[in-house]
């Protein structure tokens, strides 16, 4: 308790001080842009990881980051979400799970729970589609490379379950609303992203490309020769290989850049799918040299 009473202390003298214009806007309003659901596991850290302020998440936490599906519990989750997507007009959602998730290996023993902690056991059946799921799937897993299966399976099954809710599936049909699977390492913090294209995590640059202002669509009249020296930029940074962590940055800016001016000229959505999808695996490898060091 002393380390806290220090740490209010300190909070006041140095963020407070420091950020009072930023303070003074948030106790009238506010108005994150994501939805991070995650574990409630000390060792996860939204605002750190994500290097966000305060102000710029809206968080929900609880045992293995779970999302009871629509009417399946009367627990806060429901209406944490409805609040974040109707009252604040959230439209990115983050449901982040972890390494070595304590949950997910108590739900491997899940009957044995009932008994000492019953409130556990009962959250807990709440993912019971991923024990089973996993256990059917992948019967010749265990120990560590068990839980990671959990860990990765678990993230996508509570996404079907947030899929449940009128309000996401609302937004969702509209095209108001972008979900994301991560997965965070504790001992590296490393975060890995969900592909849908290739079914694999991946580093989550990966999902710059996926962005709402960069593949929604756009109708052009005729042939619009502005986009052709867009064309030929993009088809010469498909050429290159950086073999540095600042020049494989550098051609990730470029290429987003390159993706916004394309929109704004005119570039027709699926000349742009088509783009995004020959820029997908090179993305990947521009990822990995960024994250090589980390």
């Amino acid at each position: 308790m002393k380390k806290l009473i220090r740490g209010l202390d300190k909070f006041r003298e140095t963020y407070v001080d420091s950020h009072q214009e930023l303070l003074g806007q948030l106790a009238h309003s506010q108005t994150p842009r994501v939805l991070f659901i995650t574990c409630s596991d000390s060792r996860v850290a939204p605002n750190l990881i994500t290097d966000t302020d305060v102000g710029e998440l809206f968080v929900i936490r609880n045992a293995g980051n779970i999302i009871p599906p629509y009417g399946a519990a009367n627990g806060g989750e429901g209406g944490t979400i409805e609040y974040a997507i109707n009252a604040l007009n959230i439209e990115q959602i983050v449901i982040c799970g972890h390494s070595n998730c304590g949950a997910m290996k108590g739900l491997l023993k899940l009957n044995k729970l009932q008994k000492d902690m019953p409130l556990v056991y009962d959250w807990l059946k709440h993912a019971e589609s991923t024990r089973r799921m996993v256990q059917e799937t992948y019967p010749h897993y265990e120990g560590d490379d068990l839980i990671e299966v959990l860990v990765a399976e678990n993230v996508l099954i509570q996404i079907d379950n947030l899929k449940t809710y009128p309000i996401i599936r609302s937004r969702l049909h509209q095209g108001r609303l972008k979900i994301y699977a991560w997965i965070y390492n504790v001992e590296t913090g490393k975060v890995l992203a969900y592909d849908a294209r290739t079914h694999t995590y991946i580093p989550p640059e990966g999902q710059l490309l996926d962005d709402d202002d960069t593949v929604r669509s756009y109708v052009s009249c005729g042939d619009n020769t502005a986009v052709v020296p867009i064309k030929k930029e993009l088809e010469a940074l498909l050429k290159i290989s950086p073999e540095t962590e600042s020049a494989a940055k550098e051609a990730t800016r470029s290429l987003v850049r390159l993706f916004d001016k394309a929109r704004r000229m005119g570039m027709n959505n699926i000349e742009l799918q088509n783009y995004h999808s020959l820029f997908s695996e090179s993305v990947q490898l521009w990822a990995e040299k960024i994250y090589s060091k980390v």
